[in-house]
């Protein structure tokens, strides 16, 4: 009997329906399009204020950080992760061929983890911006690949296919679904705020979070789906406060001694520069450990934005009812066991 080798048996497999050609143009076709979007895919080099206490001081020691966004426009509109930017207090962005450029914040949604921002100045001549697709026609087990800065290494390309998309409606009145795509496309810090692109050049979402016991990437990445980021960022005025911190309630809003059986936000967080600094906000000061999570006291308890609570299940619609007939909202706050109201700018 023939024994016929692989070699031989390869060119006549490739040839039968259904059969994928490994040796086919599929891998010079990622190369153009990772050629055609690479300049639209820039790293983000922040410093904010929040690394540990300075005991010489008493203030949060500042912070490098690095992340990735996406050029989406002419105009130097950049899209990336809400944690990337939401407290820095300077952020530059550097371009596939290096250059560098500063950037402000426009706006965040924090339960989303989107952040828009916007250069201070000129585009570089080689930066080109790319389009958002729509989201809602990408299938599972559709190809991706995603570019940004694993571990501090810049316009880095990682390839896989979408595992799962996932949705979810988060407590305390968020403003939309969030929809995730699940991708075993490798993902690591510095990804994120980085786009995911579907394999014809089109940004298909911002990648988010990763799930892992190790730290590292484990095939479990989760990027938010274009569609949120237009509505989220784009169709709406975006807003930024330049807080952070966390909603506390029952048994811990008694331990805080919080009136009449409500919730609060504890204020962790002040940015230099930010709304939240011009309305007066305090940050916390203290390190300390409740039930297992790491949390700043000694801050401000944002209590009601114009009047209403902030464990209303409406309290964010509302607030964007109000940024869009308001130049400011009214805080009411707790500081030091005392009721005090803030005026919080939005423009």
């Amino acid at each position: 009997m023939m024994n016929l080798s692989s070699t031989l048996l390869a060119p006549a497999l490739a040839l039968l329906p259904g059969c994928a050609n490994l040796s086919s143009s599929a891998g010079n076709d990622l190369v153009e399009v990772f050629e055609s979007v690479r300049s639209s895919v820039v790293t983000l080099r922040t410093v904010s204020r929040t690394g540990p206490i300075d005991p010489s001081d008493g203030t949060l020691v500042s912070q490098a950080g690095v992340g990735s966004g996406v050029l989406i426009d002419a105009e130097g509109r950049i899209l990336t992760a809400a944690h990337v930017v939401q407290l820095a207090e300077t952020i530059i962005v550097e371009f596939a061929d290096g250059a560098r450029r500063d950037a402000k914040i426009l706006g965040t949604d924090v339960q989303a983890d989107l952040g828009l921002i916007q250069l201070t100045e000129p585009l570089p001549p080689t930066a080109k911006f790319v389009p958002l697709a729509n989201s809602d026609e990408v299938r599972v087990g559709q190809g991706v690949f995603v570019v940004g800065a694993p571990l501090g290494v810049t316009h880095t390309l990682t390839r896989g296919i979408i595992s799962a998309r996932r949705e979810s409606r988060l407590p305390f009145g968020a403003l939309h679904k969030i929809q995730h795509f699940q991708t075993d496309a490798p993902i690591n810090p510095g990804n994120s705020g980085g786009p995911m692109f579907d394999m014809q050049g089109r940004v298909i979402g911002i990648v988010s979070h990763i799930v892992t016991r190790s730290g590292g990437s484990q095939g479990l990445g989760f990027a938010i789906t274009s569609n949120v980021c237009r509505a989220s960022m784009l169709e709406r005025s975006p807003i930024w406060s330049g807080v952070d911190g966390i909603l506390i309630g029952g048994d811990a809003a008694r331990l805080f001694q919080i009136p009449e059986e409500r919730g609060g936000y504890l204020i962790e967080h002040v940015t230099k520069g930010s709304p939240g600094e011009r309305a007066g906000l305090r940050a916390g000061t203290v390190a300390a450990i409740i039930r297992g999570q790491e949390v700043l006291l000694g801050g401000d308890i944002v209590l009601e934005i114009e009047g209403v609570r902030v464990d209303d299940p409406n309290r964010d619609s509302e607030f964007r009812r109000f940024v869009a007939t308001k130049s400011k909202v009214t805080l009411d706050v707790l500081r030091g066991g005392n009721r005090i109201r803030l005026q919080l700018p939005l423009k």
